[in-house]
């Protein structure tokens, strides 16, 4: 079995990290964590009798201790105060097996002589560090360091009592390893339905120690492989079935693995770069190349006993080579004592650092300690807290019971209330209908007698400034003879604007009193075949002129009202205003009538219609007579041309004290011949 096939070792190993391999191996019995390579004074598989067949005593018997699951703060899940063992080979990883293989709790069932009573869990953990930049010692930046965890899971197969006849005991362990495999079960139905339809379900992980502890696994931070077991035989069909659906279930489960994070911002190659190596090829060596730099020796042979300049060169070449020598050996020893005192700077910033985080560690340790008091501390005040919030639970639905009730009793009484204002606002309504009906109407009224009077009293003003005119132009005239009577137009464009409402009768409109009468065209309309209604209001004026706008079989009104407009399918609009030349402009503003949802009728104006009173060539000049050429003598001629005599005029306002002829603007006329 510890035979390692060629096929299973790993290749392409970094060379530039360091591994270790750690095993750890754990049961979950009666849904509680127990560690199996803990060194515990009694083995609890054994019976608890000792080699003279005789009972042991209670103080000899040390039960084991259950460990709790932590989270870390990767969100990944472990088992607190697990032993984990470092292996060096697989000979040693198998003898750990084994060494907890012996404390597994098994039993003897009906259908099994060594029933397995709980799940195991064998964990193979491989660490990988990498080396610093010279490749000599391990990073101690925990970022940098990457795990790698398998587990091997042992699940005990379910059981049914009616065949395994369990009872005590194992009763209550079949009963527990049931519920884990049913947890287990649970877990992969919601994560299927939650991949192939989209919802997002709670998955129980925490129902069940064996679903908390590989939570991590089946959220995307692993792989999961599952082996299904079954017996051939007949009589056990039905767990086959069982088992073969739940397998079913498990293949439509898809866990997405994470990328695996490169280490970043190390050279490869670095552990066996700062290691002394030979001469490779033709490299030279350093003392070669300290030697290279001496000055070369002089020849040494003396062939002459006389040769007195053989050893003169030698001896100053030496001295040479000393010189140069003693100089390195300064340069040298000055470098080192550089270099010993960076190394005496560096070794006591490492000691301080050392003592600085061995202080931070002390402080590290006792916050620790503090926290885990803290927790001991909140867990009872949550437990505490826990029991007020059922108490105020079932307060709280008591008083949401008396809630309702008034909200209903404050429903009735809001409805009583919002009818009794419905029928104030309805009542309101017609009377403030009633009320504005009776307003407008008085203020119709109102205005038509305003109308009215200023017209006469413009009519009288008018009449009164005619009179002041013939008047001024009798005084004026140096003739006996009879003046041509001067033109109305001019003296209508040169009377000030005194109110809004122009003359009654203009002139280009007004009739000669001895010429015959002239009959009133009325313009016909472009839609007479449709029935009006003619909406007259009571302020408008009587224009009195040729051009009238007529429509027969029309409805006319002076206040648009439903029944009208019931009856018809056109409306028109007759409007007055004064216009900027002081005449009465009048606009016939034309839609058409529809029915609304309601039962009621709109109108949507489509055509505006203009009729405009002027007068013919206003800027011409009527002249009297000819006028003659001019006299030397100054005299005012006997004629005045139409312009002249209606430039004659009283600069007064109504009301004004002043007499006619207050100023005269007319120029002084040559006689005639």
């Amino acid at each position: 079995m510890i035979t390692v096939q060629e096929f299973c070792k790993a290749e392409e190993v970094d060379e530039d990290s360091v591994y270790g391999v750690f095993v750890s191996y754990i049961e979950i019995y009666n849904n509680y964590i127990y560690d199996l390579l803990e060194e515990v004074p009694f083995d609890p598989i054994k019976p608890k009798w000792n080699s003279c067949s005789t009972p042991m005593r209670n103080t000899d018997f040390v039960p084991p201790q259950s460990k709790l699951l932590r989270e870390d703060k990767n969100h990944n899940m472990y088992v607190a105060g697990c032993t984990e063992v470092e292996v060096k080979s697989t000979e040693e990883a198998f003898e750990v097996f084994w060494r907890g293989q012996k404390k597994r709790r098994i039993a003897n069932t009906h259908l099994n002589r060594e029933s397995s009573r709980s799940h195991s869990v064998f964990n193979i953990k491989l660490v990988q560090a990498p080396l610093d930049a010279d490749g000599d010692n391990v990073l101690q930046e925990k970022e940098q360091i990457t795990i790698s965890q398998l587990s091997l899971v042992d699940l005990a197969g379910s059981e049914r009592t009616n065949r395994t006849r369990a009872e005590g005991n194992r009763l209550r362990e079949a009963g527990n390893i049931n519920q884990s495999l049913m947890t287990l079960r649970t877990c992969m139905d919601v994560l299927r339905e939650n991949q192939m339809y989209g919802t997002n379900k709670m998955v129980p992980y925490r129902d069940s120690k064996l679903t908390h502890l590989f939570k991590n696994y089946f959220d995307g931070e692993g792989k999961v492989r599952m082996i299904v077991c079954v017996n051939p035989k007949a009589e056990d069909y039905e767990e086959n079935l069982q088992v073969m659906r739940f397998a079913e279930v498990t293949q439509e489960v898809e866990v997405a693995r994470p990328v695996d994070k490169a280490i970043c911002g190390l050279t490869p190659g670095r552990r066996y770069r700062n290691q002394p190596r030979g001469p490779i090829g033709n490299e030279p060596l350093v003392t070669d190349v300290v030697l290279q730099s001496f000055p070369p020796l002089p020849s040494c042979e003396i062939l002459d006993i006389n040769d007195e300049q053989t050893l003169p060169r030698l001896i100053e070449a030496l001295e040479k080579r000393h010189h140069l020598r003693q100089m390195m050996i300064d340069e040298f020893n000055k470098q080192s004592n550089a270099f010993k005192a960076l190394l005496q700077e560096f070794d006591n910033a490492v000691l301080s650092k050392e003592n600085h985080m061995q202080g931070k560690l002390n402080e590290k340790e006792k916050m620790i300690s503090g926290q885990k008091l803290e927790i001991e501390r909140l867990e009872k005040k949550n437990k505490t807290l826990e029991y007020k919030i059922e108490i105020l639970e079932k307060t709280t639905t008591i008083y949401e019971e008396d809630k309702r009730n008034l909200q209903q009793e404050l429903e009735t009484q809001n409805q009583k209330l919002q009818r009794q204002f419905s029928d104030k606002r309805r009542l309101e309504a017609r009377l403030q209908g009633m009320v504005t009906e009776t307003t407008m109407k008085w203020e119709k009224e109102c205005e038509r007698r305003v109308a009215a009077k200023q017209l006469e009293m413009q009519n009288k003003l008018w009449v009164k400034d005619e009179k002041l005119k013939q008047l001024k132009a009798i005084v004026t005239e140096p003739k006996t003879e009879k003046p041509e009577r001067p033109s109305r137009e001019r003296d209508r464009e040169k009377v000030t604007q005194r109110s809004v409402s122009p003359s009654p009768v203009p002139f280009l409109f007004q009739p000669d009193q001895n010429a015959p009468p002239i009959r009133l065209r009325h313009r016909r309309s472009r839609s007479a075949g449709d029935r009006w209604v003619d909406h007259k209001p009571a302020s408008n004026m009587q224009t009195e002129t040729v051009m009238q706008p007529h429509v027969p079989h029309a409805i006319t009104v002076s206040v648009a009202n439903e029944k009208a407009l019931a009856k018809c399918e056109k409306y028109m609009l007759t409007h007055q205003e004064l216009a900027s030349d002081g005449e009465i402009e009048t606009k016939l503003i034309k839609g058409d009538i529809y029915k609304t949802r309601g039962g009621g009728q709109s109108v949507q104006f489509t055509d505006i219609e203009t009729l405009k009173q002027e007068s013919p060539n206003g800027s011409r000049k009527r002249r009297s007579s000819t006028v003659a050429p001019a006299q030397p003598d100054g005299a005012e001629s006997e004629w005045t041309d139409v312009e002249t005599r209606c430039s004659v005029a009283v600069e007064m306002k109504a009301g004004s004290q002043l007499g006619p002829g207050y100023q005269h603007h007319a120029q002084p006329k040559r006689k005639k011949p």
